[in-house]
């Protein structure tokens, strides 16, 4: 049953955002590679051929508001529905409705909100209805679809990804908020600035707040203190069990290996910023300090165990300092990969040579029937023998000898390098030992 609006149901109050959503494709700012005139979506529209798509995007950057207007500019009946309150009886009275239309010659445009919110099964259920043309389907996702969706779904819909609104979008946005009200938004120009980096390139947030900023009473414009002072700053994008988590350890991860170290202290704030347990942000530096550091700097991986124990004995916000300080010791040591890529050639070879046994020289020998089989004969105690150094082979014998570790020279490694080489050099010197002879 449709609802009677009330006496004064057309003079409800709607939030600015609501007023001022597009009418036109062209009015979205920000998505100008989706919606300019070389844009997918525009060609999509201009050639009447709307196919079913994922709008992979940050919160407020328009996926609704895009959506929409495809189904307006494109004469489908707009069904829409989030994925957070709806079920599979929800799912089934929009499909009923849209085949009803369909047998009219109508089409339906289906809009879902957090589409990734549905499981696996009810992600299944859509395919039969976006395959026969059924419905359009139009879904709205902040998370990697490739992590959060069905592979079929996928492979009948395409993905177009919405940017975060930059500073130029925001701007434009601001302006028309400006033009609703007919007077300028009150903040100086420093907080006008402030403003935008709250909104975090999220259009409809900063709606919000200017909303909220025209509905002052004051005498002279804010500046960047009184603005912090007023509105609250937008809480950071990040989930730490999806795809902002991944992608901020990867950026300090690389920003680490690269050896730039400010943008390693960037990315390591930013986390914190989000809410990271510092704990697994020790974790991972840690693994890093063997993993990238290696020999080259032996010490780094010493550092980090005493970061990371730092931390725990400090805890928040103390702690985070001693993180801060291990950050700048990795970006600026010394790097390598030797080790890490020493070890997994050498699994590789064990994998692939089976259980290969070793040497019979290098073998002890506790038993008779195990001396009588040749169990340690012929080896050479390196201590006894000159440089120390026997040279004998350690490897199985039907084995040909593999040199896993190739320091580099840098750091420590250069040390180990010279180390091997002379090593190698002593082993060519004496063939007999090699092949476990006297």
């Amino acid at each position: 049953m449709t609802a009677v609006p009330g006496l004064f149901g057309n003079d409800a109050p709607r939030p600015l955002a609501d007023r001022l959503r597009p009418t036109d494709l062209a009015a979205i700012v920000g998505q100008d590679h989706l919606l300019g005139p070389d844009g997918a979506v525009r060609r999509m529209v201009a050639g009447g051929r709307l196919a079913s798509m994922i709008l992979w995007g940050p919160p407020g950057s328009g996926k609704t508001t895009m959506a929409r207007l495809l189904a307006a500019q494109t004469d489908l009946e707009y069904e829409s529905l989030s994925a957070v309150f709806s079920g599979v009886a929800d799912l089934r009275k929009v499909f009923e409705r849209a085949r009803a239309l369909r047998a009219d010659g109508r089409g339906t445009l289906l809009f879902v909100d957090e589409i990734h919110r549905f499981n696996r099964a009810q992600q299944d259920g859509f395919l039969p209805y976006v395959e026969d043309g059924t419905v359009i389907l139009v879904g709205a996702t902040t998370e990697n679809p490739s992590f959060e969706l069905n592979a079929a779904l996928l492979s009948r819909a395409q993905v177009f990804v919405l940017k975060r609104l930059d500073d130029a979008a925001l701007e434009i946005l601001l302006a028309r908020a400006e033009l609703e009200y007919g007077r300028a938004i009150p903040l100086t120009g420093e907080a006008r600035i402030a403003l935008k980096a709250m909104a975090d390139g999220d259009g409809r947030f900063l709606f919000n707040l200017a909303e909220e900023l025209f509905a002052l009473d004051i005498e002279q414009p804010l500046d960047s203190a009184g603005l912090a002072a007023t509105v609250q700053r937008r809480a950071p994008i990040y989930d730490k069990s999806q795809e902002g988590h991944y992608n901020l350890i990867s950026a300090l991860h690389k920003s680490l290996r690269g050896s730039d170290c400010d943008a390693s202290l960037y990315w390591f704030a930013r986390m914190l910023d989000g809410g990271e347990d510092p704990r697994y942000i020790a974790r991972r530096l840690l693994r890093f300090s063997y993993e990238d550091i290696g020999l080259a700097e032996p010490q780094a991986a010493l550092q980090a165990v005493a970061a990371w124990a730092t931390y725990e004995r400090l805890g928040s916000p103390e702690g985070e300092l001693a993180l801060a300080q291990l950050v700048i010791y990795l970006a600026t040591a010394p790097k390598s990969n030797a080790a890490y890529k020493a070890y997994g050639q050498a699994r590789r070879d064990a994998k692939k040579n089976g259980s290969l046994m070793p040497p019979k020289h290098i073998l002890n020998a506790p038993t008779a029937m195990m001396k009588d089989q040749g169990y340690g004969a012929g080896y050479a105690y390196d201590h006894d023998a000159p440089d120390a150094f026997s040279g004998q082979n350690y490897f199985p014998d039907t084995m040909a000898r593999s040199t896993y570790y190739r320091p580099v020279e840098r750091g420590f490694e250069r040390d180990l390098r010279k180390r091997l080489d002379y090593w190698a050099k002593l082993r060519a010197k004496r063939p007999r030992q090699r092949d476990g002879g006297a």
